[in-house]
């Protein structure tokens, strides 16, 4: 799968109202177990990362969200030279080995 055909969601808890990532049954900020799944437009900026020099060469990232929470990825489809903190990007979908969608991003 590629595109944006899979919706991305983003946990969040219905007492205290904060989203987190990664998505667990209880609230890492309040401890409720009342967690709601938000669908996201999947935006977000770098917050961090590195450039592993393979072919083709692979980026780590700390994304931060729109909503606010930090999730490590990859950035896909980017020049690493390019690639900078506050860098915009998007919501990107890749199947992993067995077929399963992974969220990765790209520049947006």
């Amino acid at each position: 799968m590629s595109g944006n055909s899979t919706a991305f969601h983003v946990p969040r808890c219905a007492d205290c109202g904060r989203a987190h990532w990664y998505p667990r049954p209880f609230c890492p900020f309040c401890f409720s177990g009342r967690i709601e799944m938000q669908e996201s437009p999947g935006l977000g900026s770098v917050y961090s990362f590195s450039v592993m020099n393979t072919q083709p060469p692979l980026v780590m990232a700390y994304v931060q969200l729109g909503e606010g929470p930090v999730m490590m990825t990859n950035l896909v489809d980017a020049d690493p030279a390019l690639i900078h903190i506050g860098m915009k990007v998007k919501v990107a979908w890749r199947n992993a080995a067995d077929g399963t969608p992974m969220p990765f991003f790209t520049p947006a």
